[in-house]
């Protein structure tokens, strides 16, 4: 591909766009709170553009003009929280309907079906040996 003023701007631009976008922006840095460890976590837009053209000269030498720029919106989603040895997702955003609500809460009541299951399974077995003796 033949370097044009165009590519230099597009390659300037997409290249300060990265520095300002990493990993650890969509992933944050853990912090601790007693107990309970939270993680951020974002969502990250960006977007860029950039143009240029050949401009007439009477004086024989090549004229251009072009331009570019780019725009980052970091929105922060959800934490998660991590708490006696139990992971969970804690959203941020506003639900617009009940559905939504009930799908954000399927995780948490998978892990409360699960701790039911251990429990009773846990009570189960103890009345086997409480039986056998």
């Amino acid at each position: 591909m033949k370097e044009t003023p165009v590519n230099t701007i597009m390659e300037s631009t997409l290249q300060k766009m990265k520095e300002m976008v990493d990993v650890s922006t969509i992933i944050g840095e853990p912090f601790v709170s007693g107990k309970t460890t939270l993680i951020p976590v974002s969502k990250v837009q960006y977007g860029f553009t950039s143009g240029g053209t050949d401009l007439p000269s009477k004086q024989g030498s090549e004229l251009f003009g072009g331009a570019g720029g780019g725009g980052v919106s970091i929105t922060p989603v959800a934490f998660i929280v991590i708490e006696d040895g139990k992971c969970r997702m804690m959203q941020i955003n506003n639900y617009t309907s009940s559905a939504d609500r009930a799908i954000a809460m399927i995780p948490e009541l998978v892990d409360k079906l699960t701790e039911l299951i251990t429990a009773k399974g846990s009570d189960d077995a103890e009345d086997v040996v409480e039986e056998a003796e």
